[in-house]
C-alpha cells in the first residue's frame, strides 16, 4: 500500500495566508506549505477531495484518472469540494463510486450531469462496511459535527490505514469500530498544539492527541512499526511541533509526503 500525502494542513491551511504570526511567519520562511488535508491510497482510492488536493496531486507528480473510489469524511468545504465532479465529468466517462455520509453526499448530487451513469453516489454511516475493488472499507464514528454525521475510515488492502481527520477524543463506539486488527499506518488529526480552549471535543490537540494513540496502542492495533503521522496541522501549532510529536512516537505529515507498508 502507498498513501500519498496530497495535504496536511488545516481548513486554512499553515501557514495562513491571511496571517503573520510567529508560527506562520516561520514556517513561511522555511517554505513550509501545508494545504488541507488529503489523501491518495494506491492512485485508486481518494480521500476526501478538498479545494487544493487535485492540483497538490499534479505538484506530488502524479494524476487522479485511475481513481475509482472516493471517501468523503464530511460535509465542510476544505474536505469536500465538490465541484471536482464536474471537472472530471467533462473529460472521463470511467466509473466512479463516492462513499459518504448523507450531508457530504447531499453536496455532491448537484455537480453531477443529469442522467449521468459514471458516477454512483453511496450515503455510509458509522458501522457500516463496504467493499471497493482491493478495499475494505470500515466506517468509523467521529466526534465532530459538520452539518449533520462526519466520519472516519479504516481502509484494508494490502495494507492497514486509519483515517482519523476531523474528530475530538474518540466517539463512543470508535475504538470498536476499528477493530482489533493491526494498522500501518495512522493519520491523525492534531490541529490545535496547546490550544485545548479551540479544540474543545471536535478536534485535537498535542494532548488529546496523545490520549487518542495511546488508546490505540491500548487495544493492540498499533505497534512499535506502525507509522503514526498527525495531519490537519495548523498555525496554532508551534514550529516545533515535529519535535514533540517525536516524543509521542508519531511523525508530521508534509504535503507531497508518501508513506509506503
Amino acid at each position: 500500500m502507498e498513501v500519498l500525502l496530497l495535504g496536511t494542513g488545516s481548513a486554512d491551511g499553515w501557514p495562513s495566508p491571511f496571517c503573520r504570526c510567529a508560527s506562520c511567519t516561520t514556517m513561511g520562511e522555511r517554505g513550509e506549505l501545508r494545504t488541507p488535508t488529503s489523501v491518495l491510497v494506491d492512485g485508486r482510492l481518494w480521500i476526501d477531495p478538498g479545494p487544493e488536493a487535485a492540483r497538490q496531486a499534479l505538484r506530488a507528480g502524479v494524476d487522479l484518472v485511475d481513481v475509482d473510489t472516493v471517501l468523503v469524511s464530511h460535509a465542510h468545504s476544505d474536505h469536500l469540494d465538490p465541484a471536482f465532479l464536474l471537472h472530471r465529468g467533462w473529460v472521463s466517462e470511467r466509473p466512479l463510486t463516492v462513499f459518504g455520509p448523507a450531508p457530504a453526499i447531499a453536496r455532491c448530487r448537484d455537480w453531477l450531469a443529469p442522467g449521468q451513469t459514471a458516477v454512483r453516489l453511496v450515503e455510509v454511516t458509522a458501522g457500516d462496511t463496504v467493499e471497493a475493488g482491493p478495499f475494505r472499507i470500515t466506517v468509523v464514528p467521529a466526534a465532530h459535527e459538520a452539518l449533520g454525521e462526519a466520519v472516519l475510515f479504516r481502509v484494508d488492502a494490502a495494507g492497514s490505514l486509519l483515517y482519523g481527520c476531523d474528530t475530538g477524543p474518540w466517539a463512543p463506539g470508535a475504538l470498536e469500530a476499528i477493530g482489533a486488527r493491526r494498522l500501518d499506518v495512522v493519520l491523525l488529526e492534531q490541529t490545535f498544539g496547546d490550544r485545548l480552549d479551540l479544540a474543545g471535543e471536535r478536534h485535537l490537540g498535542l494532548a488529546t492527541f496523545a490520549d487518542a494513540v495511546d488508546a490505540l496502542r491500548s487495544a493492540g492495533v498499533v505497534d512499535a512499526a506502525t507509522q503514526v503521522v498527525a495531519v490537519h496541522l495548523s498555525h496554532h501549532n508551534d514550529p516545533d511541533v515535529e519535535q514533540r510529536l517525536a516524543a509521542l512516537g508519531a511523525a508530521v505529515g508534509r504535503d507531497g509526503d508518501r508513506l509506503r507498508v
